[in-house]
């Protein structure tokens, strides 16, 4: 029965989902394992490191309160709606028989709750956005926001009809607005490349991303030896990879991150991790290590520019999402929920897309005998449910004695539910949160679940829609960058390179430079509690800046900057600070103008400027070398923690 059945673990089903506007700050790991609590530290840690190495303790604490009123602001400014600043910063300064599920009479549980188990308390992709954003900063966030809109002839006619109206310390810039959208953080190669091709045709590109060369990076996750690997292979050479220090799930995630930091597919790569948010399933679940590089390579990657409606179906039939979701264990005597209801609740229409508890109940027992066998999908007719099922208007008389038939029934109805006008609308809403704002028009929702309807939910179509509204133009500012974003942003923009430095020294001979560089990269994310497919339940991680509130996630960012400005991530080559600006002027105030344009893309404001005047000691008019007279990696530091760099 199903009441014999438990749903997967889940952390938050104990104490609740976390209020609007929590902390989501890094992770700690000890005996309890990960957890999913607000950021703290172990006793006696202190805050992390934010000072540099001088002496002068007056000049620390002025290069504190710089770095503070730069980074402070950042993260509590979203297109110039100011959020209140939390205290922490203040701080810092089997059956064959056939049946009918449609009747009134349950089959299984009870009438109440006809599955027998709770409804799951993991909130929708869509949904959990949502609750964050309907705290006090979230309407702060809404009020800023650009209303109303309409869709032009193409992305160019939009980005030049559409006037940025919208509070923002952001330029006004539509190039740099693209890039700082479209990719995971501009980059003067980037800027070039719209320019010299023009929006319109930067745009097309970036939607064949099959005709985009790999760069030098992705050519280098050769060195990653299991991504490639089937999960078969996976599974039976599993001694000889542990022997060599390979780990596929976590190869997986750094992998991801070499994509993002270097493929020039970086549209591709932003959907790709939109599409592991939305269609999530953990990377270290048990099993994981050698389904979920599979999941990645043949769902989310395969059809992360194709069809929604195929790739809900392709997941379907994955041996990752069967065994998260327990779906191996579903059969018609004693059926398990969470598959068919998170479906329903978290991959397609929604906790408030209509569905009842007798449709979860109907999915469960349709989708009854699909499974997993010597680590591949099985349909096994034998554990099926024969019979009459009926959900959110899908009926179908399910009575077919034909395994390959009664298979296909479930292929239509998760295609019916990905065609669904409500997933139409959680698809719509998704893309306008990640690439236009915490709190989206809603004439731009509307207009994208139209577009997705018409075309069958074929992505293409959509995010050139998107990218032709006067919406999309307009939101100048309006999103902060998550963890992972931030950290990314920071090595494309410093120009981090993927060979070894010269510096480096082989500690681990079983694993390349550049797979160690990128664990490191891996590690420190996790410490931020944000690290591609690291969400361990199905809901995918929030996309909204209220979620990820915490002063340390932000110093410790600011920190990690640091340690790239100077170079001691070894296992990666680095442009030196002072050879950032080619030709750095010789002034002060001249110097912070061309770094910045450099680092961020944009002058800064006179404030922002003084204040980085400030972190030197000196006045725009003092005279410096190259080296800002010893503090260019102070003052580099400094831009990257402005608002400039945390939004984008």
């Amino acid at each position: 029965m199903a009441d014999q059945n438990v749903p997967p673990r889940r952390p938050r089903d104990d104490q609740g989902y976390p209020p609007a506007g929590a902390a989501r700050g890094p992770r700690w790991v000890g005996p309890e394992g990960l957890s999913r609590q607000a950021f703290h530290q172990p006793a006696g840690s202190g805050l992390p490191i934010l000072d540099d190495d001088r002496d002068d303790d007056r000049a620390r604490a002025g290069r504190r309160r710089a770095l503070v009123a730069l980074g402070g602001t950042a993260a509590v400014v979203a297109g110039g709606a100011a959020l209140a600043m939390s205290p922490r910063v203040r701080d810092l300064f089997g059956t064959d028989a056939a049946g009918d599920a449609t009747g009134a009479t349950a089959t299984d549980g009870t009438p109440a709750r006809p599955g027998g188990q709770q409804p799951s308390t993991v909130r929708t992709y869509t949904e959990q956005n949502e609750s964050y954003m309907g705290s006090r900063a979230g309407a702060a966030l809404k009020r800023n926001s650009p209303s109303g809109g309409r869709t032009f002839s193409g992305p160019a006619d939009a980005a030049a009809r559409t006037p940025v109206t919208v509070r923002t310390v952001l330029a006004k810039d539509p190039v740099r607005h693209l890039a700082s959208r479209a990719t995971f953080g501009a980059t003067p190669k980037v800027l070039a490349d719209i320019r010299r091709m023009g929006i319109d045709a930067w745009v097309r590109q970036q939607l064949d991303p099959e005709k985009i060369a790999p760069s030098a990076a992705e050519l280098k996750l050769a060195e990653l030896p299991t991504l490639k690997l089937t999960s078969r292979q996976l599974r039976d050479q599993r001694e000889q990879l542990d022997e060599r220090g390979a780990q596929p799930e976590k190869e997986m995630v750094d992998g991801t991150l070499a994509r993002q930091i270097w493929s020039e597919r970086q549209l591709y790569e932003v959907m790709v991790d939109f599409w592991n948010d939305f269609l999530h399933v953990a990377a270290d679940f048990d099993g994981g290590g050698a389904y979920r590089n599979s999941f990645d390579r043949d769902v989310i990657r395969e059809h992360a520019m194709g069809s929604y409606p195929e790739m809900l179906v392709a997941a379907n039939k994955h041996p990752a999402l069967l065994l998260y979701l327990n779906q191996n264990d579903s059969r018609a005597d004693a059926v398990n929920e969470n598959l068919a209801r998170e479906n329903l609740e978290l991959y397609s229409v929604g906790v408030d897309g209509g569905y009842t508890e007798k449709d979860v109940r109907q999915a469960a027992l349709l989708q009854t005998g699909r499974g997993v066998d010597d680590g591949r999908y099985v349909f096994r007719h034998d554990r099926h449910y024969r019979g009459k099922v009926k959900i959110l208007g899908f009926s179908h008389p399910n009575d077919s004695t034909d395994p390959k038939k009664a298979d296909q029934v479930i292929d239509a109805y998760l295609t019916y539910l990905a065609l669904h006008p409500s997933t139409a609308r959680s698809v719509a809403r998704g893309l306008a949160v990640r690439f236009v704002s915490d709190t989206p028009p809603k004439s731009l929702v509307d207009r994208l679940a139209r577009i997705y309807t018409v075309n069958k939910g074929s992505v293409k179509p959509l995010l050139m829609a998107l990218f032709s509204s006067s919406e999309f133009w307009a939101a100048v500012g309006q999103k902060v960058r998550r963890p992972m974003e931030y950290l990314v942003a920071t090595y494309r923009t410093l120009g981090v390179g993927p060979q070894a430095g010269p510096g480096f020294r082989q500690g681990d001979s079983r694993r390349t430079a550049f797979a160690q560089g990128l664990r490191q990269i891996h590690d420190k994310l996790r410490e931020l509690g944000h690290y591609p497919m690291g969400q361990p339940t199905p809901d995918g991680y929030p996309d909204v800046y209220v979620a990820w509130t915490s002063a340390g996630t932000m110093v410790n960012g600011w920190n990690e900057a640091a340690e790239l400005i100077a170079g001691n991530r070894t296992r990666f080559t680095y442009t030196r600070p002072e050879k950032l600006v080619a030709k750095p002027p010789a002034t002060a105030g001249a110097y912070v103008d061309a770094l910045a344009q450099r680092l961020v893309h944009q002058k800064l404001s006179t404030r922002e400027r003084n204040l980085i005047l400030g972190v030197a000691g000196v006045s725009a008019t003092t005279r410096v070398d190259a080296t800002f007279d010893g503090a260019i990696a102070a003052v580099a530091r400094a831009i990257l923690a402005s608002p400039q760099h945390h939004l984008r």
